[in-house]
């Protein structure tokens, strides 16, 4: 993929861009029998697409995008649960990079601390948020809920990514 024409990459990327948001739009639509702040994170999936066919760059701008634009769609831009929101992606992009750059970790590995990593970050958001480490007992459900999300999105974005090796010129 690093051989992809400018107009090509930045057409995929784009199109990467677009069904995250659909993703995310469409999972919080979702009455999932969970516990309130769980999800399956299936916008993830396109973050772990993202960065086996571009870079890691690209893959931070696609998240930090797909925040910006989701938040600006559902009119929840700068409101609390937006703030919440970066906290997780910021957090779960930056475990990818580690993960990805130092330790070359395969998708499902990325994807489970991904989904680790977005909880902590939003749980230590709405500990800043409310001035109160009550929330920090969260973390442990976030940790353990975290695990087969993580499997879930994972194993759904190496099903993506093998389907794609090849097809993407």
């Amino acid at each position: 993929m690093k051989t992809m024409n400018k107009t090509r990459r930045m057409v995929y990327l784009a199109l990467l861009i677009g069904l995250a948001i659909a993703l995310h739009t469409f999972e919080a639509s979702l009455a999932l029998p969970l516990p309130y702040g769980i999800k399956l994170g299936l916008a993830n999936i396109i973050s772990l697409v993202t960065i086996q066919f571009f870079s890691l760059p690209e893959m931070a701008l696609l998240n930090i995008l797909r925040v910006v634009l989701s938040g600006l769609l559902t009119g929840n831009i700068f409101n609390y649960m937006w703030f919440i929101s970066c906290g997780g992606v910021l957090f779960s992009t930056v475990i990818i990079i580690i993960g990805k750059r130092l330790f070359k970790m395969p998708v499902i590995s990325l994807s489970i601390l991904s989904s680790i990593f977005h909880g902590i970050g939003q749980v230590l958001v709405v500990c800043y948020i409310t001035s109160s480490s009550a929330f920090l007992t969260w973390l442990l459900i976030m940790f353990i809920s975290g695990i087969p999300t993580g499997i879930f999105t994972g194993t759904v974005a190496s099903v993506c990514i093998n389907y794609l090796k090849g097809r993407l010129k």
